[in-house]
């Protein structure tokens, strides 16, 4: 007789094969950070599933975050940080450990997980080949005794101006995965912290990617009874912000969705990332493994 879990396993790959002709040759962002990064077996899985992607001929890039990380080794160095609307305040002293941080030892540690399962990935920053030139980002607050807005200094927070798309397209025909740190490079020649979605984002407009897919540590969008929404258009979602239905963080993450859809990537997913190999979920599987968002 044959085991059943073996018959499992060869129906699991028939469901995966149209799935992974339709998706061959296309470009797929992933914005990677929050508890599948800090998770060891989690991690695993991930490396395991951007290497499968990239072995079925998908181009996978990869955008990851680190701001708990950045925050133990402020802590650590006794160098204060302060927020405004959830960013970190970044002064000079700062953003040299963001870069530090990031481009150093979070990049890498990705890096060396997706080779070991057997890919060749690269470790890249926005200012590698000037991948992405940033300028400041701007956030104003209305004084609630003069009514006058008040232009908030963010230091060296950034925003993508300009994203040279052409040099990730080199990666395409090679077997070369791209791991790329949020770090921006002024036109002035300054280093900039970047929001790690925004980046994402901005990447895969530039691309007009297949998909942008963010891992998050939640399920994914959710109704007013807590249920998740497993896929919504432009205009749904703006009418779920307006009435409060999606709030906090999320805003920040479902505009950031609704952006790349108007950059021309096929369709943006918020994934559960404490989920095992939720990307493969999302991309192969009939149901996916989050909310997706598209025209």
């Amino acid at each position: 007789m044959t085991d059943p879990s073996l018959l499992r396993k060869a129906r699991t790959l028939t469901e995966a094969l149209p799935y992974m002709r339709e998706h061959a040759g296309k470009s797929f962002v992933i914005k990677y950070g929050g508890h599948a990064m800090v998770d060891d077996a989690l991690a695993e899985d991930f490396a395991r599933d951007i290497v499968l992607m990239k072995q079925v001929g998908m181009n996978p890039i990869v955008v990851h975050g680190g701001g708990p990380q950045i925050g133990k080794m402020l802590e650590r160095l006794k160098i204060e940080s302060s927020f405004i609307d959830g960013l970190r305040v970044t002064d000079k002293a700062t953003i040299e450990v963001v870069e530090m941080v990031l481009s150093g030892s979070i990049n890498k540690s990705i890096v060396g997980s997706i080779n070991k399962i057997g890919g060749q990935a690269v470790g890249l920053s926005g200012k590698d080949s000037n991948l992405v030139i940033a300028e400041p980002l701007k956030r104003t607050r209305k004084d609630p005794d003069s009514n006058i807005e008040k232009v908030l200094d963010l230091g060296y927070v950034g925003y993508p101006s300009q994203v040279n798309a052409d040099f990730l397209r080199t990666f395409e025909k090679t077997d070369v995965i791209p791991v790329i740190a949020p770090i921006g490079l002024g036109e002035n020649g300054e280093t900039y912290n970047i929001n790690a979605d925004t980046m994402a984002g901005a990447i895969a407009g530039a691309l007009k990617a297949e998909r942008l897919l963010l891992l998050t540590d939640v399920v994914g969008v959710l109704d007013k009874d807590k249920n998740l929404i497993a896929d919504m258009n432009e205009e749904e979602a703006t009418a779920l912000i307006d009435d409060g239905t999606i709030i906090g963080g999320m805003i920040p993450k479902v505009e950031t969705c609704i952006k790349a859809i108007h950059d021309n990537v096929g369709a943006s997913v918020i994934i559960d990332g404490r989920v095992e190999h939720a990307l493969l979920l999302e991309l192969f599987t009939e149901h996916g493994a989050g909310t997706l968002i598209k025209n």
